[in-house]
């Protein structure tokens, strides 16, 4: 579930590129990602009917190829069509509340900026932490400052059994660094979104992996 060298992908409609983004989701399900969340947001985001069909046809696919399937901030939705989880950031719910919504069964996923966060997070029952932005990032509006490896390296020698993924601006190029930080995965949007070869991608992040002693 949180073997290294994950790869996590995020996706909302608006992140396809101008391609179907389900075609987009199964070419990174078929190139071996660990997780697909789907984050819906901004503008032109879908809602309402058309949002449960889409999440319920990403859900459909990664069934298929047996990948889990996160909602992101959303818990409504991802009960509505039995996610395998949810993934909450600072600004949405209290942790500890979407862990009592969701159930002890699911997946819970929280983004953290700090080693005080992630205390509390993993107190309340959070299953991984996203941690970030590691470097600088397009792919979201709202986005911190970049902060380096130095939050995941404080965050997986304090609590070593947590799975940690660096999110921000991830290529293959700069992936090592976060890999030798002690993260078991890295998420990663426009990084496979915008791919020509999206399988391709998947296993440059991979092999950015090898050598990496941690």
């Amino acid at each position: 579930m949180f073997n290294k060298p994950s790869v996590y992908f995020i996706m909302g409609t608006q992140n396809a590129s101008g391609k179907d983004p389900l075609s987009v989701l199964e070419e990174a399900l078929k190139g071996g990602i660990s997780h697909f969340q789907l984050r819906e947001k901004g503008t032109g985001a879908l809602r309402g009917q058309e949002l449960l069909e889409f999440a319920e046809s990403c859900r459909d696919l990664c069934a298929i190829y047996k990948v889990l399937f996160l909602i992101n901030d959303d818990v409504e939705l991802a009960l509505a069509v039995d996610a395998d989880g949810i993934h909450i950031g600072q600004e949405d719910m209290d942790c500890g509340q979407a862990r009592e919504l969701m159930g002890k069964e699911k997946m819970l996923g929280v983004s953290v900026h700090s080693l005080e966060e992630a205390k509390i997070a993993i107190d309340a029952g959070a299953d991984y932490l996203g941690m970030g932005p590691v470097y600088g990032t397009r792919s979201k509006a709202d986005a911190k400052q970049p902060a380096g490896t130095i939050g995941i390296k404080e965050v997986t020698s304090h609590f070593p059994d947590i799975p940690v993924y660096g999110i921000g601006g991830i290529s293959p190029q700069n992936a090592p660094a976060v890999w030798e930080a002690g993260a078991c995965g890295v998420a990663v949007i426009s990084a496979l979104s915008d791919a020509g070869d999206i399988g391709m991608q998947i296993a440059h992040f991979k092999n950015s992996y090898k050598g990496v002693l941690i």
